[in-house]
Formats: structure tokens, sequence, C-alpha cells
């Protein structure tokens, strides 16, 4: 049987958020300990379970793939020093240029996304070229039923106001081609993240990312 999240991790996440402190964060280390090593078995499972669908992420170790709860606040105005997440790359972000997975666990703010994030200017440029030349092809998967069903659209939140240069105004896919972030998202209910089948849940809902992943990854792999 696969792991299961304890609920018990996200009553950590919820009592570090009332108290964001070092000092709380010191007198409940075992706790936080207690919730890294559960959410790193669920990882173990779940990269185990994806591994059958993409053969790549059987290579990621799940205690690597989790982020830091320690924000780095050396730039930054917010200088609460621990995050209110436990946040995975599941080959996505993290450095990484390729088209990947990611888990985001959080008390009322789960989600799984796939995709390229914050993909370097040299990157992006290749994205946008086989968009706009494999405009059929990139069309044919966001619009398939199921990948539509569980993601309406890409994400949208960081994006260009003009198409950008080397293409023309008129192109069809100028609204791709303004996106600065090709990923899509999948908002999870805690009820979904704590079900006793949430390892092949959520895989089957991973496995509708990887059509994306395989588009946008195939000029880099090229190159």
């Amino acid at each position: 049987m696969p792991a299961t999240l304890s609920p018990e991790v996200f009553e950590f996440l919820k009592n570090l958020t009332r108290n964001n402190n070092r000092e709380w964060f010191t007198e409940h280390k075992n706790q936080y300990v207690e919730s890294q090593q559960n959410t790193i078995a669920f990882l173990e499972d779940l990269i185990k379970e994806m591994a059958g669908f993409d053969e790549e992420l059987a290579k990621i170790d799940a205690k690597k793939s989790l982020f830091r709860i320690y924000r780095d606040t050396r730039f930054s105005k917010d200088k609460i020093p621990y995050k209110t997440n436990f946040g995975a790359s599941l080959g996505m972000g993290k450095g990484s240029q390729k088209g990947g997975y990611y888990l985001h666990l959080e008390p009322g703010k789960s989600f799984i996304a796939g995709g390229i994030y914050r993909p370097e200017p040299s990157v992006l440029k290749e994205l946008r070229k086989e968009i706009s030349l494999y405009a059929a092809d990139f069309l044919a998967i966001i619009n398939q039923k199921e990948f539509k069903k569980h993601f309406p659209e890409l994400d949208q939140d960081d994006r260009l106001k003009k198409i950008p240069q080397g293409f023309e105004n008129d192109n069809p896919m100028a609204e791709y081609l303004k996106l600065k972030n090709f990923i899509v998202v999948y908002d999870l209910k805690d009820e979904e993240v704590f079900d006793e089948n949430a390892v092949k849940n959520l895989t089957a809902i991973f496995q509708l990312m990887k059509p994306l992943n395989d588009f946008l990854n195939a000029p880099l792999l090229q190159g």
C-alpha cells in the first residue's frame, strides 16, 4: 500500500503559520522532522508510481526534490523565517530548464503543476518558435478532452502585453507567444491530499501533463 500523508503534516503547517518564528520552530523541531519524513515517504511512492509513465522520474531522489523550509530573507523585506508549505520539484524548477512536475502541499492551497516555469530567455525563444511552427500539435495537446477538463488554460499570471519580437502581430498563436511561463496547474482540496488513494489519483492527473512536457522538451533536447 502506497504511503499516505498524515493530517498532522497540515496541523504542523497551520501552527507554523500562526507561530512563524525561530523560537517556536526550535521548540517544535521534532514535529517538523516527523512532517518532513512523512512527506518524503509520500514522495518516494509518488515518484515510483509516476515513473510508470515517465521513466526519467525514476532518477529523482525524493529527499532532494523537497525544497528547504527555510526562507532566504537576505534580499526580502519580508523577514518571516519559514515557508508555510512543503514543495517538491519532480523535474520542474530548482534550476531545471526542462518540462517537469511540481507538488505543493499547504492547508487549503495545495496544487500540482507541470510544464516549464520561468525559462531562461534563450529557452523561452525556442519554446515560442516551437509553438508557432507546430501550432496544430500544441493545440491538439491543450484541447484534448481530459487535459482541458483538468487544466482549462495555461497559467496566465506572467505574460507580455504585446507579441514578442520576431513574430508577426497577426500570428494565430499570439496569445500563447505572450506567455513567459508554460505551465498548467490543478488545485487540490485537502481531502484529495489525504485520500488513501492519493498517490494513484495524483499520478493520473500528472500523466495528463506528459504530452505538454514532451512537446516543450522536444526543441530543448534537439539543442
